[in-house]
Order: C-alpha cells, then sequence, then structure tokens
C-alpha cells in the first residue's frame, strides 16, 4: 500500500514520486491499511512555537531554556547538530553553541498549541491517551468509515492540518500496538511518519540495546548487562520462565516487550497527577526576599498551566535543593480544590518559611497535585470569589495587553 502524505493520493508500489502533485512524501507499507494504533509526537515543540512566531529564528540555533545553572527545557533541529539535548546545564550548551538564541520558555503559550492538537486528535477518536504537552497515544480501530478513508491517511491528512493551521510539525508513528507506535515516531523526525508492523518487529528489536525499552534506565541496563542480557536479542533467546525467576514481574515484562508484545490499551481516562515549575539559580540563595520573588513567579507559571487546563488542585507542594543538592519536599493539602495564583502562593510561601535560614538553596519549585476538573472551583464563598474574580480580571487585562500589563508588587525588584 502507498499513499502521497502531502495529497492523500493513492501511489503506485514502485513510485519514487506523487503521481498527482509531484511530492517524494511517500508512505509506503504493506500493513499500511491495517494498523489502527499511533503515536503522535510534536517536534521540538517549544522551540517550533516560538519560531513560528518568529520569523527571524527560521534559521537559527533556538534553545528554550535560561540561566547558567538552568537547563535545556527544549531546543530546535538546528541546535541539536550541536550536540545539545533537552535537560543539558545551559552552560554546557552555550558551550557548545555560543550563537544559539536562548528563550525563557513561555509555558501559556505552549500550552494553548497543545490544547489545540489535542482538540484535533480528538476530532480523530475519542481514544486519545495523552503523554504530555505535545505527546499523545491514538486508537483509531474502526474508524474506517467515519472518516472515510484509512487510519493512516487519516493520521497524514491530521498532520498536515496542524502543520497548516497551527503552523507546528508532528511525527506518527503507526502500529499494532503502544509501545511499537512509541518506537516508530522517533524513526523519522522531524515531519515524520513511520510505519512498524508487529511481525517485523523482533528483528528490528534485536540489535537494541535493552535500555532502547521503556522503563529500563541506566541501573536496570547494567544489572541486565550483569547477567548476560545486553541486547534485546539476548532478552528475545532467554526463557520466560527463567526471566521471570530472576526478575519477577518486570521479567515477563521485558520477554512481551523484547518480542513486540504490548497488550496495553489506549486510555483515554489517563490523567495529568500533578502541574508544577521549578527553577535553578544563577547562584546559591538563602534570603527570604529572592526566595519570595522567585517562588511567586513560579506560582504564576503553575496557575496560568492550570488554568489552561481547566484543572484545579487541593493540595501544593514546595520543592528545595540545598547547595549540597538534597532535595526537600514539603506539602499542604487545602480545604478545596484551586487554581488560583493567590491561593496557591499563600499555601507555598508558609512552607517556604519554614525552611528559610541557615541554608542556602540552589533550586526551588512549586506544584499542584490532586488535579480534579475546575468548575465553579474558587467560587465557593464569597471570600473566594472575590478573590477568584480579581485575579481572573488580571487574566484577561494580560491576555489583551501583555503580561506587564498587570505587575504584583512581590514581583518587582527593591531597589538597592
Amino acid at each position: 500500500m502507498s499513499f502521497c502524505r502531502d495529497c492523500l493520493a493513492d501511489a503506485p508500489e514502485t513510485a519514487a514520486r506523487c503521481p498527482a502533485c509531484r511530492s517524494p512524501r511517500l508512505a509506503r507499507h504493506a500493513a499500511l491499511d491495517d494498523l489502527t494504533i499511533a503515536h503522535i509526537d510534536c517536534d521540538a515543540f517549544y522551540a517550533t512555537i516560538e519560531k513560528r512566531d518568529d520569523s527571524t529564528l527560521r534559521d537559527k540555533p533556538v534553545i528554550v531554556g535560561g540561566g547558567k545553572r538552568g537547563v535545556v527545557a527544549a531546543c530546535c533541529y538546528i541546535a541539536r547538530t550541536y550536540g545539545i539535548r533537552s535537560a543539558m546545564p545551559m552552560f554546557e550548551a552555550r558551550r557548545r553553541c555560543p550563537d544559539a538564541v536562548v528563550i525563557k520558555p513561555n509555558m501559556a503559550k505552549y500550552l494553548e498549541a497543545g490544547r489545540a492538537v489535542r482538540a484535533k486528535m480528538r476530532a480523530l477518536t475519542p481514544l486519545v491517551e495523552p503523554l504530555s504537552i505535545d505527546e499523545a497515544f491514538l486508537d483509531l480501530t474502526g474508524t474506517a468509515r467515519l472518516h472515510g478513508m484509512s487510519a493512516a491517511k487519516v493520521l497524514a491528512r491530521f498532520a498536515l492540518e496542524v502543520e497548516h493551521e497551527l503552523g507546528i510539525t508532528v511525527s506518527i508513528g503507526l502500529s499494532a500496538n503502544k509501545f511499537l507506535a512509541k518506537i516508530a515516531s522517533d524513526l523519522d523526525k522531524p515531519r515524520g511518519f513511520a510505519v512498524l508492523s508487529a511481525t517485523e518487529a523482533p528483528a528490528f528489536l534485536a540489535e537494541k540495546p535493552v535500555g532502547f525499552i521503556y522503563g529500563v534506565g541506566a541501573v536496570s541496563a547494567a544489572k541486565l548487562a550483569s547477567d548476560g542480557f545486553r541486547t534485546i536479542g539476548d532478552l528475545q533467546r532467554a526463557d520466560a520462565h527463567d526471566l521471570m525467576r530472576r526478575y519477577g514481574e518486570e521479567g515477563a515484562r521485558l520477554w512481551r516487550l523484547a518480542r513486540g508484545i504490548d497488550n496495553r490499551s489506549v486510555d483515554p481516562e489517563r490523567e495529568t497527577k500533578s502541574i508544577s515549575a521549578e527553577t535553578t539559580f544563577e547562584r546559591d540563595v538563602g534570603e527570604l526576599r529572592p526566595l519570595e520573588q522567585t517562588l511567586w513567579e513560579l506560582t504564576e507559571k503553575v496557575s496560568a498551566r492550570l488554568k489552561a487546563a481547566a484543572l484545579a488542585g487541593s493540595t501544593v507542594t514546595l520543592k528545595l535543593k540545598s547547595a549540597d543538592f538534597k532535595i526537600r519536599t514539603r506539602a499542604r493539602s487545602l480545604d478545596a480544590p484551586t487554581q488560583l495564583a493567590a491561593r496557591i502562593y499563600a499555601a507555598g510561601h508558609e512552607l517556604l518559611l519554614r525552611e528559610v535560614g541557615a541554608t542556602r538553596y540552589r533550586l526551588v519549585g512549586i506544584g499542584v497535585s490532586q488535579l480534579e476538573d475546575a468548575t465553579d472551583s474558587d467560587l465557593t464563598d464569597l471570600l473566594d470569589r472575590r478573590s477568584a474574580q480579581a485575579e481572573y480580571a488580571v487574566d484577561r487585562l494580560r491576555a489583551k495587553f501583555g503580561r506587564d500589563a498587570v505587575v504584583r508588587g512581590l514581583a518587582i525588584e527593591e531597589d538597592r
């Protein structure tokens, strides 16, 4: 089976280009019309949005992150040619590419784009399982009659619509299950469309290292290697009972995935467990005032994400990393769920006051968990209602006139 990813016209199996539009982007696979489980991943999501919104960045290496002691949140594919990757320390990224354009993250903008992509996914099928702001699994089983075309063509059309209407690109992996679809989506980035069937999976996986299997980190890979399992092929040749004897249920999981077997269904009810934000300081900080200011900035980011996702939470967690890299987490439960920055900050500030003293910190973070639908949250009594209405009014002003239209006093640097 073969079709053009740019005009969706069918193409001969041996064609190098689409006979209708002459595009070389042809999707071709023997099982193309039979597979219905997909993994969709937006390409370099944060950086792509920044390039979309500023055409002068198109041909430049872009890093989304900030600070000498922070980390790379995302980077474009040009930046990746310099060896830059997500979670790399910013000082190393700047060393590798001194000419890179560094942009501070704008989570409200990214969430808005992510919600637009998610809405388009849900127009294809109700079986959408979000994994993060920019990726999800989809099950399009039984949708061919509804859309009048195969799942493969539906996905190709989706990719075109997202690119033309939202200005970002996606890569798609199509297979028989979630594990293989996730692998396939990484094979042809960016603007990719890759197919991996269950029958070809064992041979494809055999030469890959065991760490290629999700959930097998460096420690697990080292343990498996010490037991003689360095490649997935080693796991394929192992006896299932022996793997279970050695590793318990994890051994059974490894045996299945090594063969490309994954019986997990696409779960549309999979919920976001928490929303958080954190930052690493340029220098270690122990004074209350800068900690308060940073906590407020992070709280506003968390609040914006909650509002964008229409969520509210009832547990606030403060995270602190001291100069010796020890992590402290402190949590407080609220009387009712909230998405308001003021309420989240009040809880986080109370926790912060207990930790300020002789210790200096290199990182601070704030998060909200125990999430639920935000309908009528913060409107339960008169005081909450007034506070909520005031904050939502500020949100509207900022949306219309920019973030600096209204600035809380705490966010303004004191004169020194």
